[in-house]
């Protein structure tokens, strides 16, 4: 999710291993059709080795990527969920508005899966936020 505009990605992975971790990177940054300066990053153990306030260390691997793109890759502090409100925020209305919709169907590949939920994802993109009067897209475009 991107915080300005609330702009959101989302997607299904078999699992929280490093290549599963980045190859989600390089779809969300494809995505959103490029990269922010900064990338505030959970303190999964694939991308976090030390999950430490003053000097946390990023995963090689996952410096790289960060390295590669630009960005600098920021680990919210752990036991800290306001660090990343937006992004809460965010699961919890991909939760409500995407899981909840998919919960009653049955996918048999991932690929299925993400089809439908980037479709949804459009959907929700697309829809207007009530407090600005536009919908994510729009913000995102003028931002």
């Amino acid at each position: 999710m991107l915080g300005a505009s609330n702009y959101t990605y989302a997607e299904a992975s078999l699992s929280q291993s490093l290549p599963d971790w980045i190859a989600s990177h390089v779809r969300a940054f494809a995505y959103f059709g490029g990269v922010a300066r900064q990338t505030v990053s959970d303190n999964l153990k694939a991308g976090i080795t030390r999950a430490c306030f003053h000097e946390p260390m990023v995963n090689r691997t996952y410096a790289d990527l960060a390295r590669h793109y630009r960005t600098a890759i920021v680990p919210a502090r752990p036991y800290h969920p306001r660090d990343k409100a937006k992004v809460e925020v965010g699961v919890q209305i991909v939760g409500r508005w995407i899981l909840a919709r998919l919960r009653n169907r049955h996918f048999f590949s991932l690929i299925a899966l993400n089809e439908a939920i980037h479709a949804l994802l459009g959907e929700l993109n697309d829809r207007p936020l009530r407090s600005w009067g536009r919908s994510r897209r729009e913000l995102f475009e003028e931002l």
